[in-house]
């Protein structure tokens, strides 16, 4: 359990907000569901949800200010997390429905449909981490996550050369095709599936990232 870390819960008209309030209350954080630029960027780690359209997350993240406050707070090394859409606006950009919408290019990457014989991709799965993963530690590979999602990332081309700089932790799972299930590169995590509604191997995956607040 945590220490009492101040999270805050994004709140730009896009995601779970309460779902997320509930389970990170759930495993001892301080939360607060809130929009408020100097708030967001004081708490010791900022959960940004999202849920529907790439192309209306980007507009109401914006509108929020919300893409000035990760880039601070990740430029500083405060701690960032995204889910699901939230986690899919950080790379370069997004298509849906042929329309190319661009994101927060945190990462290089683009969110394109799944192309699988069910979609979406909608209840448990399981994810293939890295063993050095800190994200899922004490969660073997039979731990199953909640995906609700008809779009993903397929591929991941960011490469790091400076050998005093940890590469990013790239977490897989199948739905059709393999795509990005989470990444965890220094300050900025986020998965594509939902832990706060993913029972206990949430939570203990929500523990892990607030423990490292």
């Amino acid at each position: 359990m945590s220490d009492n870390k101040k999270v805050v819960v994004f709140d730009y008209g896009f995601g779970n907000v309460r779902s997320a309030e509930r389970a990170l209350a759930r495993v001892g954080a301080d939360v607060e569901i809130t929009r408020d630029f100097e708030k967001a960027m004081n708490a010791d780690g900022l959960l940004v949800p999202g849920v529907g359209a790439f192309s209306a997350c980007m507009d109401g993240l914006k509108k929020a200010r919300g893409e000035w406050i990760i880039g601070r707070r990740l430029s500083g090394g405060r701690p960032v997390m995204g889910i699901c859409v939230g986690m899919q606006i950080l790379f370069e950009r997004g298509i849906e429905h042929g329309v190319e919408t661009e994101g927060l290019d945190e990462w290089p990457g683009t969110v394109a449909p799944l192309k699988a014989p069910v979609v979406p991709h909608m209840g448990w799965n399981t994810v293939r981490a890295p063993e050095d993963s800190q994200l899922f530690a004490g969660l073997g590979p039979e731990a199953r996550f909640y995906f609700v999602h008809s779009y993903a990332v397929h591929d991941w081309s960011l490469e790091v050369t400076n050998a005093k700089i940890r590469a990013p932790r790239v977490t897989w799972a199948t739905h059709g095709e393999p795509f990005v299930a989470a990444v965890e590169n220094g300050a900025l995590w986020a998965t594509q599936f939902h832990p706060e509604k993913s029972g206990d191997a949430g939570a203990q995956l929500l523990t892990n990232w607030i423990e490292t607040l």
